[in-house]
C-alpha cells in the first residue's frame, strides 16, 4: 500500500502487517506551539538489496538538502534537486514535491513555501518538510521526511548571510535499511551529528518520564 504515494485505507484494500515487507508511516499532530509531519519507512525483517539501497538514496538526498548552504533569496525549486541526485545517479525518481511549508498550530501543508515552482524564496523562520521518496509500484513505498527550520548559516565570508537548514523533528532513521558504503563522510558525519542532538533532546524527556523502554529503544537507534 505504501506504493501508493497517498494512499488512504479501506475495507477493501486494507492488510496485515508482516515482518517480511517495508513499513511507511506519515504521521504527525497539532500543538499548542507547533505542528508536526514526520515520515519514516523501516524494514522489521530482511530488505532485499534494492530496497536497502533505494532507502540509502532516499536517505542520501534528505541529508543532502538538510545540511546544503545557499544564497538568501533562494527559491525553493532551485535547490530541491539536491534530495532527488543519490536518485537520479541510478536512474530513480519519485513523483511527488520535495517539501511544503508547514504553519506554526496552523495548516500541515501551508503555502506559499516549499520546493515547487509556485513558492516564495526561502528565507530565514519558515518552516518546510524535507520529504523525498521512492515507490515502486506493487511492492514498496519509501518516503523520509523530516520539518526543517530555515536559519542562517555559519559562512566565513560573504557581506549577506547564507541561509540553511536545522531540521527539528527528532526521530531515528532505520538502520536496517541504511548501506553505508553508499554513503560520504560528511553524510555519516552529518548522521551522527543528528544521533546526538537526538540523545541529547529527547533521551532526558524519556528519562523523566520514566519510559525506560523506549529510552533503551531511543539508545540502540541512535548509536554512531
Amino acid at each position: 500500500n505504501a506504493a501508493l504515494a497517498h494512499y488512504s485505507p479501506s475495507n477493501g484494500s486494507s492488510r496485515k502487517l508482516s515482518v517480511d515487507e517495508m513499513y511507511l508511516s506519515d504521521t504527525g499532530g497539532q500543538y499548542l506551539d507547533g505542528t508536526t509531519d514526520i515520515t519514516r519507512t523501516v524494514h522489521w525483517g530482511v530488505p532485499t538489496p534494492l530496497q536497502k539501497e533505494a532507502y540509502t538514496r532516499v536517505l542520501m538526498g534528505n541529508i543532502d538538502l538538510s545540511r546544503l548552504v545557499f544564497p538568501p533569496n533562494t527559491a525553493g525549486r532551485t535547490v530541491e534537486s539536491f534530495a532527488r541526485r543519490a536518485l537520479w545517479e541510478v536512474g530513480l525518481n519519485y513523483g511527488h514535491g520535495t517539501g511544503h511549508g508547514i504553519g506554526n498550530f496552523l495548516s500541515v501543508h501551508e503555502w506559499p513555501v516549499g520546493f515547487q515552482s509556485n513558492n516564495v524564496p526561502l528565507a530565514a523562520g519558515m518552516f518546510t518538510s524535507i520529504e523525498p521518496g521512492y515507490y515502486r509500484d506493487g511492492e514498496f513505498g519509501i518516503r523520509i521526511e523530516d520539518v526543517a527550520l530555515v536559519v542562517e548559516a555559519q559562512t566565513k565570508g560573504g557581506e549577506e548571510p547564507f541561509l540553511t537548514f536545522e531540521v527539528v523533528s527528532l526521530v531515528p532513521y532505520d538502520r536496517n535499511l541504511i548501506d553505508l558504503s553508499l554513503l560520504s563522510q560528511d553524510q555519516i558525519r552529518y548522521l551522527n551529528a543528528y544521533y546526538d542532538t537526538i540523545r541529547a533532546r529527547v533521551g532526558p524527556e524519556l528519562q523523566r518520564q520514566q519510559l525506560e523502554e523506549e529510552y533503551r529503544w531511543l539508545q540502540r537507534n541512535t548509536e554512531p
